[in-house]
This record gives C-alpha cells, sequence and structure tokens, in this order.
C-alpha cells in the first residue's frame, strides 16, 4: 500500500481477526493447469464482512468474464469441463488487464474501509488460483495487486481438518450448505460456496471458544519474530 493508504483508523474486528489482513475469497476458471501458458477465463471475488459479534459472513461479490490473452493456451476438454462457450455473445468477455485491476480496485476499497494492510486469498486449492492470479497481474505488468504475493489461506485444508472432506461440494454436503452439481465450475458459485464454507468454519470456531485469543506479550519477540 502507498503512504496514503495506510489504514489510518481504529482497526476493525475483521482486521484484529486476521493480524491485518482483509480475507477475499477468490475462484476462477481457466483453459488448463498451466497459469503461464493457459487462458484465465473468468474469476469471481467475495468480500467478507463481520459483524459485531465477530460472526464473519459473505458481503458482496464481483465477477468478470476474461478474454484470453493472446496466444493463450485453451484446452477443448477444459472448456467441456466448465461448460464455457468462448464465442457466445452473452458472454460479454473483458480483457484481464481490464478486469483484474477493477476487482482489485473493489478489494482495495474493502481493506481501506476494515484498516486491514492487504487481502489474503481464500480458495479452495488455494495456491492454484493464487498462482493464476500472480501470472496475469505479471503478464499484465498490474502494479498494484491487494493480495499476499504467497500467503493464502485453502480452504480444502480447512474442510480436511473441520469435517474431514477436501472436495468442496462435499464438504458443502457435511456443513450442511447447499451445493447444486449442474451449477458448479461458474467461478461465481464456487466462490460463493467457498466464502459459506471459509465462513461457517471461522464461526465454529469461535463458537467452540478459539477466537479471540489471549494477547500475545510483544515484549517476549525475538528478532526472528520482528523480522518474519
Amino acid at each position: 500500500m502507498t503512504p496514503a493508504e495506510e489504514p489510518t483508523g481504529p482497526k476493525s474486528l475483521l482486521a484484529q481477526r486476521f493480524r491485518g489482513f482483509l480475507p477475499v475469497v477468490l475462484d476462477l476458471e481457466s483453459g488448463g493447469f498451466n497459469a503461464r501458458t493457459d487462458a484465465l477465463l473468468e474469476v469471481s471475488a467475495v468480500i467478507l464482512d463481520m459483524d459485531d459479534n465477530g460472526v464473519l459472513y459473505p458481503q458482496e461479490t464481483h465477477s468478470f468474464h476474461i478474454e484470453p490473452f493472446e496466444g493463450a493456451n485453451v484446452e477443448q476438454s477444459a472448456l467441456d469441463f466448465i461448460g464455457i462457450d468462448l464465442e457466445s455473445p452473452e458472454r460479454d468477455a473483458w480483457p484481464e488487464e481490464i478486469a483484474l485491476p477493477e476487482m482489485f480496485r473493489k478489494i482495495r476499497k474493502a481493506i481501506k474501509a476494515h484498516s486491514c494492510t492487504r487481502a489474503v486469498m481464500v480458495a479452495h486449492n488455494a495456491h492454484f488460483d493464487l498462482g493464476f492470479v500472480n501470472a496475469a497481474v505479471e503478464r499484465c505488468g498490474i502494479k498494484r495487486n491487494p493480495f499476499h504475493p504467497f500467503s493464502c489461506f485453502d480452504t480444502a485444508t480447512l474442510a480436511g481438518l473441520a469435517y474431514g472432506q477436501t472436495v468442496l461440494a462435499k464438504a458443502c454436503q457435511v456443513a450442511g450448505i447447499p451445493f447444486d452439481n449442474s451449477a458448479a465450475h461458474s467461478a461465481e458459485y464456487d466462490a460463493e460456496k467457498t466464502a459459506e464454507l471459509f465462513c461457517g468454519i471461522v464461526n465454529r470456531w469461535r463458537e467452540l471458544g478459539g477466537w479471540p485469543l489471549p494477547a500475545v506479550d510483544t515484549d517476549t519477540d525475538t528478532d526472528a519474530d520482528i523480522n518474519a
């Protein structure tokens, strides 16, 4: 963040909960598995909020269809799996160099509103999504990426711990979250279901007494802790 964007007000409960980070749930659809060569086709971000009782909930969703970048690889098997027709006149796709900055602008607005320092990505198998976003940011020369470059919250891991399931649909089923398999593999639908799953796990942990925790004594920090 630039000096003008540094948070100046008191930290919100959301900022306190995640050490100054704003968790933003993201899902994307792509033309393959290689972040550097395969097209980014859809991206959806769910911005979260927290009420006065510390209950986390999805606040708003921002979704974009993306035009494949010049020279991008798009596997037909990927299109068949996710059900995307690149030639559909209803697709209303944006170039990634326009869509991503627009999405980032909305995320930075939420970061500022909560007096956070930056966003941290929440996704199902999160390093896949983070890799595609980072590759697109580099490809487009975007300078103001609000996401932490390598830290993330992976709901596949969290759901494995909380519910014994790592597949999104099955984890939602165990968590009591309705899941329509026919709507899956849309970035917007999957992002919103991932957001429900993440909020449910965080809120359940709170109910079990896992937050707030006792304050950390910063006087006992070592040099290694401070530089971490």
